[in-house]
């Protein structure tokens, strides 16, 4: 574990792992340290942002090595449930990649819980872990330059979900027409760190 300053309101935390991430993400979203505002998890490292008028980087420093990382925290008591028509661009060569047919590539994907682990790229596009590993599939060599709203994708270990048009690299195996993004909501993201996702095979 190592600790980075951000300016006077971010404190960074180096991790060894997506798992060890999580882990720790868990804990202080329950219980953050006093003076932490919002803590933003990605693939190996965890940003906690800070209230400069509360915050001691020092004790929070001592708070954060002092947590017990869990595997759960409260968002994991909401569920997404996102119906998916599999009809993507890319399922073929999902199938040729991984070895299995479209069919059993629908049926791993639809039947795993995935959890959102962080977010990035686009506001509302959620990384989702938690898949079957016979789904980890390269990047496409070359992104497109106009992927539609609601596509599903897959790119290594993680499932996505485009939430407005825009380019992209990731294996497209369908779409869904649930708005995963929108400023008239609140919270304006559903896939927040935490929620679990289970993807359903629409018609």
């Amino acid at each position: 574990m190592r600790f980075l300053r951000c300016a006077d309101s971010g404190l960074l935390v180096e991790l060894d792992d997506l798992r060890s991430v999580q882990a720790l993400y868990a804990a202080l979203a329950d219980e953050p340290p006093e003076g932490v505002v919002d803590l933003v998890p990605a693939a190996r490292t965890l940003l906690l942002h800070l209230d400069p008028r509360r915050a001691d980087v020092a004790e929070i420093e001592r708070a954060v090595r002092a947590a017990r990382p869990r595997g759960t925290h409260r968002d994991r008591d909401e569920l997404l449930e996102v119906p998916v028509v599999y009809d993507g661009a890319d399922l073929a060569e999902v199938a040729r990649l991984t070895g299995l047919t479209e069919r059993e590539v629908v049926r791993r994907h639809t039947g795993a819980e995935w959890t959102v682990a962080f977010g990035g790229f686009a506001p509302g596009f959620g990384y989702l872990s938690g898949g079957p590993p016979e789904l980890a599939v390269p990047r496409r060599a070359e992104s497109r330059t106009r992927v539609p709203p609601g596509a599903v994708g897959l790119a290594g270990p993680f499932s996505g979900i485009y939430p407005r048009e825009s380019p992209g690299g990731w294996q497209l195996i369908g779409r869904t027409e649930l708005a995963i993004w929108s400023v008239d909501r609140d919270p304006p993201a559903l896939l927040r760190p935490g929620v679990r996702v289970r993807f359903s095979e629409a018609s």
